[in-house]
Order: C-alpha cells, then sequence, then structure tokens
C-alpha cells in the first residue's frame, strides 16, 4: 500500500514534496528548515550574487529582487524543478545594513543597533519550471538590549558574525543580543516559514501528511 511517503521521511514529518523542489543557498540554517518540515529537495551551489540596493529602494523590495536575482540565476542548473532562492535584509531607521566588511566594521553595525530596534525582511523567490516566479516574505522587528561596547567587541571577534545581514545570527552565538522579537522569528533566522509553506502548499510542491 503506498504511504506517500519518501526515502528518510516518518510520520512524523508534517510535511511531504510532491514536485521536484530545489535550494539554491549555502545557508545551513535555511536547509535545516526545510529537512524539519520532512522536504525532500535538491542543493543546489549558489551563484555568487549579492546585488546591492538601488538608491532610495526600500527594503522589503531589496530583498525580494534579491532573492529573485538568487532563484532565477540557479533555476537553470535544475529544469523541471521548483526553485528557491532567499535573502535577507536587516534595516536600521530604513538604512540597509549588508554584511560587515570586517571586523570592525562589525562592532561599527552592532554598536548602532545596540539599545534599538531595527526590522528583518527574509524574502524567498521561487522560479517555477515554466520561468515565472512567485514570491513570499516575512518580516520581524527585533529589539536589542542595550549592551556596553566590551560586550558586543567580543561577540564581533568571532566568526559568527562576518557573513551575516547586521553582523549577528539570533540563532546562534548571537542569540543574547536580542531583548525581544515582535513577528516572523523564522524570518530573522533566515526564511519566513508561514509565507514560504502556503506558497509551496498553493503550488502543489508539498503536500501536508493527512490525520491518521
Amino acid at each position: 500500500m503506498a504511504t506517500g511517503l519518501q526515502p528518510g521521511m516518518t510520520r512524523q514529518d508534517p510535511f511531504y514534496t510532491v514536485l521536484p523542489l530545489a535550494l539554491a543557498s549555502a545557508s545551513p540554517r535555511r536547509r535545516e528548515f526545510l529537512r524539519l518540515l520532512g522536504l525532500e529537495f535538491a542543493l543546489v551551489r549558489p551563484a555568487d550574487i549579492e546585488p546591492q540596493p538601488l538608491a532610495g529602494e526600500n527594503p522589503a523590495d531589496y530583498a525580494s529582487r534579491a532573492a529573485t536575482a538568487k532563484a532565477l540565476a540557479a533555476a537553470h542548473m535544475r529544469p523541471g524543478s521548483f526553485t528557491l532562492g532567499a535573502d535577507t535584509v536587516v534595516a536600521l531607521e530604513g538604512e540597509i545594513l549588508g554584511k560587515p566588511r570586517d571586523r570592525r566594521h562589525a562592532l561599527d553595525m552592532l554598536l548602532r543597533l545596540s539599545g534599538k530596534s531595527h526590522v528583518v525582511i527574509s524574502a524567498c523567490c521561487c522560479c517555477l519550471p515554466d520561468g515565472t516566479a512567485r514570491h513570499a516574505a516575512g518580516e520581524a522587528r527585533v529589539h536589542f538590549f542595550p549592551w556596553p561596547r566590551d560586550v558586543l567587541a567580543a561577540y564581533a571577534a568571532t566568526d559568527e558574525v562576518l557573513d551575516k545581514a547586521g553582523a549577528y545570527a539570533i540563532q546562534g552565538q548571537g542569540a543574547f543580543l536580542a531583548q525581544r522579537v515582535e513577528g516572523s522569528v523564522s524570518a530573522v533566522v533566515g526564511l519566513p516559514m508561514a509565507q514560504l509553506v502556503s506558497l509551496l502548499l498553493e503550488l502543489g510542491v508539498i503536500r501536508a501528511h493527512a490525520a491518521p
């Protein structure tokens, strides 16, 4: 009797993949998010694409544009698949903060964020086999505790800050920085899970397991 389960999957997984799915991301956390849902997907080596914000560009628009660029650049590697690209943006008072150039730049960012609230937006783009694209996004407002300079300098000395937007990872050593989060926690980590699952269900890429 067919169970709808794929190799390596169990009834403990809430969803399963129906159509070919590919993820164009180097982020271990994004891969883990999809695996926790029970999804099977191909991992595509992402292109070295990091679009620069345009003058006056809204952070949400930039996140969506960057995610689209990454998805489209990888889609040709998995023809016939639904290819996901994603991008996470940190914005302080409307200013987009990218990844730090070095540890000194990371400390400067952390000092600017300390004691303030900022917005984190994670956008994803699903490139369909016919070449069209669909988008989903989630956001949160993160409130940083007012940490003193020496504490932030100690964190800036870690390797974690160098490849993260805003120079921190809330799911890692940087978890202590945030006083509270309002909105999508998964978006702060790197994928807007509620919005992404809704999109993949709508497209028929994934299905929820039937109740026992």
